[in-house]
């Protein structure tokens, strides 16, 4: 393999870079992980973190609850535990003593319903009162796992349940997925609770996240006698210190005596007692969270892949194909030659190979379009390279596989091209 970058893999690196290495000292089986990570994660179109920088102001209820409230919406939701020290989650959702599944190729989450599966480290413990005392590569190790190889299928949304604090596990939840839509920070409304919480916002800015908002939790005590709201801890604290620091509040959930006992059992809140005021609080506070996430994936702009190759005054195009041993090289960095394909009224009129220079990051995008190629039909290409081909206005499809170079423009141009992931063929 050559020592230098072929420049079209995501994010500058390249399993074919150095003697079997990679950019930044990274191993090849480290570069193949983080290729299987986005592709799971690019199956997940919301992911949101809960957490708070305070203990104990009831982030696993809140998380349990809005989980369950997405899918009694049709949502297809998966619930990740990253509170390695004291996962609550499978007793919370009565899947204490759950065994997964797991074969060669994924390990399989428990399921609540079709719509809802979980996963947490309580479930690969022997005993639930095991303790599990790593430190922070450990942390990162299992939550790269978590995401990498449990079979979360298509989602609509993950929700995250992170421990307390700024430390490890939020950050390598950042880390790991680099585009969260955002988070949810919970609080109650006493000021100890809230200056904690003022950090986790802070944490959030400092990563370029997002806040979804904030949730006021036990705020107030539903008198199990007469339904009238008690101030216990106070309330209106997290409205505002919401107002304060500059982002949404998205409601206050009361304390009711039943959410204790329904935690205890197994059975989640907003399900088993929805006629309640504090359920009814709970799927108010889902609302704004469903329509920031609409509104953030209708503000995604579309991936120069997907876009219709610009056609030329006269009706002409000029496809170009990369090929190897006579069929779509998957790679396009990898090309022996290079099919020019001459396009007029959605007809192929010529074709022509040719040998492309010497590979270096951004000489084919260069030399591509001085030719006057509008599209390049590739297998694999990186957010860099596509970047690159644009400036040239070089439109890029990806996902293509392995036909005869005049066939993948025929079907493209008849819209039946199949078109796979972006994932080069090393």
């Amino acid at each position: 393999m050559s020592d230098e970058k072929c420049g079209s893999c995501s994010g500058g690196s390249c399993p074919s870079e150095g003697q079997g290495g990679a950019p930044g000292g990274e191993s090849m089986e480290q570069v193949y992980e983080q290729i299987a990570i986005e592709k799971q994660l690019s199956r997940i179109k919301n992911k949101i973190i809960v957490f708070s920088g305070k203990g104990g102001v009831g982030k696993s209820t809140v998380s349990v609850n809005l989980a369950m409230a997405l899918s009694l919406m049709g949502k297809k939701v998966g619930l990740l535990d990253v509170d390695f020290h004291g996962p609550s989650i499978p007793k919370m959702l009565n899947l204490e003593g759950e065994r997964l599944k797991n074969d060669d190729h994924a390990i399989y989450p428990a399921e609540i319903s079709e719509l809802f599966k979980v996963m947490s480290i309580g479930f690969l413990l022997k005993d639930e009162s095991d303790a599990v005392i790593w430190r922070g590569p450990l942390k990162m190790g299992a939550i790269r796992q978590f995401i990498r190889d449990v079979a979360w299928g298509d989602l609509d949304y993950l929700i995250i349940d992170s421990p307390p604090g700024t430390g490890d596990e939020p950050l390598s939840v950042a880390q790991v997925i680099n585009k969260m839509t955002g988070a949810v920070i919970v609080t109650t409304p006493q000021e100890v609770s809230l200056s904690d919480v003022r950090k986790s916002i802070s944490f959030c800015r400092k990563l370029n996240m997002p806040v979804i908002g904030v949730v006021e939790n036990m705020s107030g005590l539903v008198c199990p006698h007469c339904g009238d709201t008690i101030d216990l801890f106070k309330t209106g604290g997290g409205e505002k210190m919401s107002d304060e620091m500059g982002v949404p509040f998205l409601g206050a959930i009361p304390l009711d005596p039943k959410m204790v006992e329904a935690g205890d059992d197994g059975k989640p809140f907003v399900y088993h007692f929805s006629k309640t005021a504090t359920a009814q609080a709970i799927e108010k506070i889902v609302e704004p969270i469903v329509d920031f996430c609409e509104k953030e994936s209708a503000s995604e702009p579309v991936e120069d892949s997907k876009q219709e190759p610009a056609r030329k005054d006269d009706g002409s195009m000029k496809f170009a194909v990369p090929v190897a041993q006579g069929k779509l090289c998957m790679h396009f960095g990898h090309a022996e030659k290079f099919a020019i394909i001459d396009v007029e009224n959605n007809e192929i009129k010529g074709m022509e190979y040719m040998t492309p220079p010497a590979h270096e990051p951004g000489v084919l995008p260069k030399w591509l379009g001085e030719m006057g190629v509008d599209a390049i039909i590739a297998g694999g290409m990186g957010s860099r390279a596509q970047e690159v081909f644009a400036e040239y206005n070089v439109k890029v499809v990806t996902g293509a596989q392995g036909v005869e170079p005049d066939e993948a423009v025929r079907q493209y141009l008849a819209g039946t091209l199949q078109r796979g992931d972006n994932i080069c063929d090393h």
